[in-house]
């Protein structure tokens, strides 16, 4: 892992050799019928992310998708546009230093397989293993963000953290669900395989927050009004293009990238959507506090 770098060249051979097209349905990109083993986190002691002589200042950066039913356009537009559009745009902008991804999916509470995780990739095999997610496609209404929390807490090893004290950055991205308040202990028990006694959605927000920058864009509505408050960027459906724009504006402006600096640099057409995303957010950073 970290090894290698990402081109445009070879997300276009795998496009090619998968067919991949936004008119396709999440059933027919997302082809696997049940939770690969290798991404299954009670089966995962540590995900790495390590520096090498391709990569020697790893920054790493997680996005965790909500796989439940009601989000598959957006699995759609992750996959086939906007997951190579972050990482060419991560690059292109020099946002951080050597970006080494992550990608999650969570689910419902009540799934199989409420968990998945990839390993931190700095090449192509990022979108490869993106295309091996499942999909499980169900849904309650409560979906389990806090599991990806729990995992990323406990179950890393990092380099920007252990080395250099830089946390990383987590983007999850889904709609207005709730955060299960309910059985976490028990949720996470059942999904990882850890005993965390007294587990709340709270106290596992704070942990994450020790390495992680916590981020979540909220596609439709206004939920979860009681956390991830100053975290939580809202944008329409209709907007979802722009999510690799309003990740890398989120990462810039955390790093203390001052804001028109930060605009200037995208499409005038595309600024007043990533504006009024970043402008949800209160960020502090290296002692400063920024209210957009």
């Amino acid at each position: 892992m970290g090894y290698g770098s990402y081109s445009a060249s070879d997300w276009s051979k795998l496009k090619s050799s998968r067919n991949l097209s936004n008119t396709q349905s999440v059933d027919e990109i997302f082809q696997r019928r049940s939770c690969n083993p290798k991404f299954d986190p009670r089966f995962i002691g540590k995900r790495e992310c390590f520096d090498s002589d391709d990569h020697p200042n790893t920054t790493p950066i997680v996005v965790g998708l909500d796989v439940t039913a009601s989000m598959g356009y957006l699995a759609v537009e992750v996959a086939t546009k906007a997951l190579n559009q972050l990482i060419m745009k991560l690059y292109s902008t020099a946002a951080v230093e050597d970006p080494a991804l992550m990608c999650a999916a969570y689910g419902d509470y009540s799934d199989e397989s409420p968990l998945q995780v990839t390993q931190f990739e700095s090449d192509i095999r990022i979108a490869e293993q993106l295309l091996e997610l499942y999909f499980e496609s169900r849904g309650s209404g409560e979906v389990t963000p806090t599991c990806l929390w729990e995992f990323l807490s406990r179950h890393t090893n990092i380099d920007a953290i252990n080395k250099r004290s830089k946390k990383g950055f987590l983007f999850t991205i889904g709609d207005n669900a709730d955060i299960r308040k309910n059985d976490v202990e028990e949720t996470i028990k059942r999904v990882i395989g850890d005993d965390v006694p007294g587990a709340t959605r709270e106290s596992l927000l704070d942990e994450v927050q020790s390495k992680f920058h916590v981020f979540h864009i909220m596609i439709g509505g206004e939920g979860n009004r009681d956390i991830l408050i100053g975290k939580k960027m809202i944008i329409s459906e209709t907007e979802i293009e722009n999510i690799p724009e309003i990740i890398i504006s989120a990462i810039q402006l955390q790093l203390g990238k001052q804001l028109n600096d930060v605009l200037a640099q995208w499409d005038p057409l595309s600024v007043p959507v990533i504006s009024a995303a970043i402008g949800q957010l209160s960020i502090a950073d290296s002692g400063q506090s920024i209210t957009l």
